[in-house]
């Protein structure tokens, strides 16, 4: 297969997410452009100074009984239930949340000393049990988006660059694919660790076109669900503007990433030269920081392309140094809901603390299990497409 021909289904993508959280996407083999059936209703842009769930979704306020298999009425899940012969049974539905988490003091430094008893995690303000702690340099699947747009042209050999060295600095067990995207999003190298193979695919990327940034990291979040070997995910998103040709809103790309436990956001922000509007700079950056913040990871706003370079060692330094920790959260998935999330570090004679992790989720349990029927359906029919 030509990885050069391979294409997102965005129709699929924006039709389901548009309604419910989706199931993800594919990348195929593709003859036609792509064309979205039915009207796509969109969303107007979030107040990105405002502090608040990506999406709305409240919790229902009291545990409702259900019925299994047999009629018999169960008790909430968390509650005690008397049942025949006087037997007393709990009811538990443990959904394991998994967090990489990077630990900051004053004045910037990575702390990388903390123990498990150092960190306290909380879930909607509730305490929860960490369930299992790690601190070492575990390898990651990465996505590596990079803007094809025609204002990135003469910046694509430094980008190139501070791609490939990323990949040289991370875990040789890493493994990464490669992502342009102006209108539409085209995988140029599928996974791998070949750091040849990887030069290869970014030498494919031609410059032209929009920047649909939304779509693209809505596809890749898919893609690496789908298909990572590896638990730790990130992805690396380039580009030099703010979005103008995606379908899907920065809400419902944030949601959908979050629907997902999805990866990590390094953002590189190229906001600089002569020709660039700064009202238009200014909103680019607070988009590329809010889906940074939001997952956990970082964005960059390098002044010149020479200061490019440099971030990929930063990138890599964070990836690798991260602390792992997972928990099985007090509260049903089956509850649905967006769920906040706060990681407290504190040890003694290191002062104030900060960390560094994604804001919160979605459980998959509860937003799976009701969307995969309907983006089965509204996958047929779409075509995908071709790089001309």
């Amino acid at each position: 297969m030509h990885l050069r021909s391979k294409a997102l289904l965005w129709g699929a993508v924006v039709a389901v997410m548009l309604v419910v959280p989706c199931t993800a996407n594919a990348w195929g083999q593709a003859k036609t452009p792509p064309s979205t059936t039915g009207t796509v209703q969109q969303s107007s842009q979030p107040s990105l100074t405002v502090d608040r769930d990506p999406i709305a979704s409240p919790d229902p306020d009291t545990p409702v009984a259900s019925a299994n298999e047999d009629g018999r009425t169960e008790a909430p899940e968390g509650q005690i239930q008397r049942g025949a012969g006087g037997k007393y049974t709990l009811r538990t539905d443990a959904y394991e949340v998994r967090l990489n988490a990077t630990v900051l003091d004053s004045s910037g430094k990575s702390i990388l000393t903390l123990g498990k008893d150092d960190f306290k995690v909380f879930e909607d303000g509730v305490p929860q049990t960490i369930a299992s702690f790690r601190h070492e340099d575990l390898p990651v699947s990465i996505g590596i988006l990079i803007d094809s747009s025609g204002s990135m042209y003469d910046k694509r050999a430094a980008v190139e660059q501070t791609a490939l060295n990323l990949i040289k600095l991370s875990n040789k067990d890493d493994e990464a694919f490669v992502v342009d995207f102006s209108w539409e999003a085209f995988i140029d190298q599928d996974f791998t660790n070949d750091i040849d193979k990887l030069r290869q695919g970014l030498n494919y990327i031609k410059s032209s076109g929009g920047t649909a940034i939304y779509d693209a990291l809505v596809a890749s979040a898919d893609y690496l669900t789908k298909n990572a070997k590896h638990p730790k995910q990130v992805l690396l998103l380039v580009t030099d503007g703010e979005d103008n040709a995606s379908t899907a809103s920065l809400e419902q790309a944030i949601r959908r990433i979050q629907d997902l436990d999805g990866p990590v956001i390094y953002s590189i922000g190229l906001l600089f030269g002569q020709d660039t509007d700064k009202r238009e700079a200014r909103h680019a950056r607070r988009v590329l920081e809010t889906l940074s913040e939001q997952t956990g990871g970082v964005a960059y706003f390098p002044r010149s392309l020479k200061d490019v370079d440099p971030i990929a060692a930063e990138v890599a330094q964070d990836i690798r140094t991260q602390y792992t920790i997972a928990y099985h959260s007090t509260k049903s998935p089956a509850l649905g809901g967006y769920r906040q999330i706060r990681v407290d570090a504190k040890t003694k004679g290191m002062g104030k603390l900060s960390v560094r992790t994604r804001t919160g989720y979605y459980p998959r349990i509860a937003a799976g299990a009701s969307a995969s029927g309907e983006a089965a359906s509204n996958a047929k029919g779409n075509d995908t497409a071709t790089r001309p």
